[in-house]
């Protein structure tokens, strides 16, 4: 069974930077990929970014782009979100999410609901002065 587990969240103020972390294990040979999500209180889901397994192509939202960078580590089972440039509507529990099956686009699985995801526990990213 897969496991994800985030790390990285925090207090930051705005302009300041962050990683995240989201570590994989168990069952991992069929994750096609792995997509960054964003719940803010009172809002719904919200893709964020997403990598691919096989060749490692990214897909980010318009909201992010340019100033969140995702990133895989093959040895170590992680895939992890640099954001820099950090904005208070960037506030969310951020969760990561994988792909099972039969692959989608890194683009189709960002606008997903993710129903059928695995779904790590979130991490809390908060910008504020």
């Amino acid at each position: 069974q897969l496991q994800l587990v985030e790390s990285g969240g925090g207090l930051v103020q705005p302009g300041g930077s962050l990683r995240l972390s989201c570590e994989a294990s168990g069952f991992t040979s069929d994750v096609y990929a792995i997509g960054w999500f964003r719940q803010a209180p009172g809002t719904g889901r919200q893709g964020v970014s997403c990598i691919s397994s096989a060749d490692d192509m990214t897909y980010y939202s318009l909201y992010v782009r340019g100033r969140f960078t995702v990133s895989r580590d093959k040895a170590k089972n992680t895939v992890y979100l640099q954001m820099n440039d950090l904005k208070p509507e960037d506030t969310a529990t951020y969760y990561c999410a994988a792909g099972h099956g039969s692959p989608l686009s890194v683009q189709i699985m960002c606008a997903m609901r993710g129903d059928d995801f695995s779904w790590g526990q979130g991490t809390q990213v908060t910008v504020s002065s």
